[in-house]
């Protein structure tokens, strides 16, 4: 009795963001509209400073946005929060 092989089946994440314009599934981003951002600086002993820690507020609204086309993807914005970890 022979096993006939078979390759492998390309898995398919099907909660996966695509761009509905350009298929894009990698490169997103997020634009936030009156936002306060607070960074905490440490001087170094040279006089530079660098970055210790950041603190974000939104009090706008925030949009996504297709890294490839540009094109605006608020309708997945929601799902697209829930899915940063």
């Amino acid at each position: 009795m022979s096993v006939k092989k078979t390759s492998p089946k390309k898995t398919t994440i099907v909660n996966r963001l695509t761009c509905p314009y350009c298929r894009n599934d990698c490169d997103f981003f997020e634009v936030a509209e009156d936002a306060l951002i607070t960074t905490y600086y440490g001087q170094n002993n040279d006089g530079s400073f660098t970055a210790n820690d950041q603190n974000t507020e939104i009090m706008g609204n925030a949009r996504l946005y297709c890294g490839n086309c540009g094109e605006n993807l608020d309708m997945f914005h929601e799902r697209f929060r829930e899915m940063i970890f």
